[in-house]
């Protein structure tokens, strides 16, 4: 059985739909099934693979709406491991149309709920927002993994969001954890950045991955070209680093699967 993950942070800028693109494209080279589900509206994942958002395909919206089955709208920029589900401009009106729907926030699980077995990781990159879409990847998701921008005040966004996730858990999905929280856009010449990773360290422990995604112009430039940075400069140091945060991915999990409950 699969993991579905949410990437998920309020703030915009902290590098969620870069972690959301680099970390698949990493796993999938790990040769790891991974779908990944773009549920933002801007759509930034669904370029960042090279899919046009010309609505000539079925996108998660569709899916949303009942017009297209989630296989139907899978597209495989990297067969057979990787999959993915594009989002599209309309989908920012989706809000407003799943308020007057019956389980309006477990829409999305209900969706996924059925294709879990067909990968190891689903990966859902959620929109910079707290409303009701972020609200069903929340229910849809086994965990939570935050990409933390090093900066004063991606600290305070982190706050509210971990609010969010309690209120989640305790209301409508008891077995949400948190995945991970990965230190992102980090600058070691930056005071600042290696002050919040110390602080962030100190605070959340463990649940902060060893793994720091540094400021790196491949990863900025690779979005351009519609491919991840592993496959746009597989030797730069950011492509280095989400294979990294990958393997401790994957070693945390086999480390839970092997844990005794």
């Amino acid at each position: 059985m699969g993991r579905i993950i949410a990437v998920a942070n309020q703030k915009g800028g902290v590098g969620k739909t870069s972690t959301s693109v680099n970390l698949a494209a990493a796993l999938a080279a790990a040769e790891k099934k991974i779908l990944v589900v773009d549920f933002d509206p801007q759509g930034n994942a669904t370029t960042g693979f090279g899919i046009p958002k010309d609505g000539k395909k079925p996108s998660i919206y569709q899916v949303l709406a009942g017009e297209s089955t989630l296989h139907g709208a899978f597209q495989i920029p990297f067969p057979p491991f990787l999959s993915v589900v594009p989002s599209h401009p309309d989908l920012a009106g989706a809000e407003i149309e799943l308020v007057n729907l019956d389980n309006r926030e477990s829409r999305l699980r209900d969706i996924l709920e059925k294709y879990k077995a067909d990968f190891d990781f689903i990966l859902v990159d959620c929109p910079p927002s707290l409303g009701l879409l972020t609200l069903n990847a929340l229910i849809a998701a086994d965990s939570v993994l935050i990409p933390l921008q090093c900066e004063f005040y991606a600290m305070e966004g982190l706050t509210q969001l971990m609010r969010t996730i309690d209120i989640a858990r305790k209301r409508l999905n008891r077995t949400l954890s948190i995945e991970g929280i990965v230190l992102t856009m980090h600058d070691k010449r930056n005071n600042l950045s290696e002050q919040v990773a110390s602080e962030v360290r100190e605070f959340f422990g463990s649940q902060v991955y060893q793994t720091v995604i540094p400021r790196n112009v491949r990863v900025s430039e690779a979005p351009s070209f519609g491919k991840p940075v592993l496959w746009y400069d597989v030797r730069s140091s950011g492509s280095v680093a989400y294979m990294q945060l990958a393997s401790e991915i994957l070693s945390k999990q086999s480390l839970s699967v092997a844990t005794p409950t």
